[in-house]
């Protein structure tokens, strides 16, 4: 491992936890309220090309960071799609 993939794979650490808190409070809350299904939906196939091509090109940090970041995207993406008729619960 060359020490610009260690900076692409530091990177991917800190871009990839950012979604877990969203990730997290949507599932504790079912609140999806203020989560853009157009937004989400986008990103999370954005991220999916962008996976696609880290894995054509053999880039390790791509890999990971997208492979990361479309199960954290996707799962906001499917849980706005399963709670959005709900209305929130209580915490």
């Amino acid at each position: 491992m060359t020490p610009l993939d260690l900076l692409g794979l530091v990177a991917t650490a800190c871009t990839t936890t950012s979604f877990v808190p969203q990730v997290w409070r949507t599932w504790k809350t079912r609140d999806v309220s203020g989560i853009s299904l157009p937004t989400y939906a986008i990103i999370t196939i954005g991220l999916a090309l962008w996976l696609l091509y880290g894995w054509l090109k053999g880039d390790l940090p791509l890999i990971v960071a997208n492979a990361v970041m479309v199960v954290l995207t996707g799962a906001i993406t499917l849980m706005k799609l399963r709670f959005g008729a709900r209305a929130p619960s209580q915490p």
